[in-house]
């Protein structure tokens, strides 16, 4: 490609820069938010999963074999793709590498080892402050955050220190849920670096693809002390789900949201994720929902909104 040895870099459309993007071309609003809809959704069922799963199947090999699963099912479309840019990513190896470690390997094992002890709606619910995190890295980065930013961030991580800390009941699983919006964090932040000849979806499957290579290790060691598990149909369907729906169906549904209705409407949504992970949960679980747990949903969502506000505000400012 043409472009394939210029260092600009494209930012990925997170829910923690959406509302400073520039609008994409108009289509099919309906459609579109539609599309992102069903991705939020999707997304959200992968926590109940993971809660669902942390009884029967081991968290690493929940991962290792999510991953399989995604492999098969994305490699009709990016395999092609990927080996025609094989000398950019040999040229971007550590930036790949990277990325496949934090967004593939670690981001999904750690949601998976906190399903094994924390409700689904806590999961969801500190995830949702994982945009005000990736405002870390900007601000790390030299971007200004702005008065309103800066107090949705530290709104939303009362909440999370609350859920984490007794509003909602002590947990090791909020603190290994934590570590995985960290981490998702540091994912969206080393993505938005990511040089502009890499295909996406060629992209993806070359971080699938090294993602379950580096998770190998740790499965032969999950089977040797933890044994295997058995492959009853509704842990086969869960793992089904987080393997096709969650890696696979959402990632193009999102994209082609994206394309339809532009980030900014499309990242909206994204906020929708712990209302729908607690229904999820309370409909197919039946976990309850406390009022000290609904209360730390307002404050790290309304943290998650403040700093939103703050984006659109910078953002208004400086269009003039």
């Amino acid at each position: 490609m043409a472009v394939a040895d210029r260092r600009t870099v494209t930012p990925a459309p997170t829910p923690a820069d959406a509302l400073a993007a520039p609008a994409a071309p108009a289509g099919p609003v309906a459609l579109g938010i539609g599309l992102a809809v069903l991705a939020t959704v999707v997304w959200s069922g992968s926590f109940v999963a993971s809660r669902a799963l942390g009884d029967s199947v081991p968290p690493v090999q929940h991962a290792f074999w999510r991953w399989v699963v995604a492999l098969a099912v994305v490699a009709p479309f990016g395999a092609r793709r990927a080996w025609r840019q094989r000398a950019l990513v040999r040229r971007h190896l550590g930036f790949v590498l990277l990325a496949s470690l934090l967004g593939v390997a670690v981001y999904n094992t750690l949601v998976n080892q906190a399903g094994v002890t924390t409700p689904a709606a806590n999961m969801g619910m500190i995830m949702a402050a994982s945009p005000v995190l990736m405002a870390v890295y900007e601000r790390a980065g030299g971007v200004r955050l702005g008065a309103r930013r800066a107090a949705g961030l530290l709104v939303a991580c009362a909440g999370v220190l609350l859920l984490a800390g007794g509003g909602a009941g002590v947990s090791a699983g909020d603190l290994w849920m934590i570590a995985a919006a960290c981490c998702f964090g540091s994912y969206s932040a080393l993505l938005r670096r990511r040089p502009a000849g890499l295909d996406g979806v060629g992209f993806l499957f070359t971080t699938f693809l090294l993602g379950t290579l580096m998770l190998l290790p740790a499965q032969g060691v999950s089977l040797a002390a933890q044994g295997g598990f058995s492959p009853e149909p509704g842990t086969v369907l869960a793992l089904l789900y987080v393997g096709v729906a969650s890696s696979a169906v959402a990632f193009f549904a999102w994209n082609k949201a994206i394309s339809l209705i532009g980030p900014s409407r499309a990242g909206v949504v994204y906020y929708l994720q712990p209302v729908c992970v607690a229904l999820l949960s309370w409909a197919l679980l039946a976990e309850p929902t406390g009022w000290a747990q609904a209360g730390c949903m307002a404050l790290i969502l309304g943290g998650v909104v403040l700093g939103a506000g703050g984006v659109a505000s910078v953002t208004g400012a400086g269009r003039g």
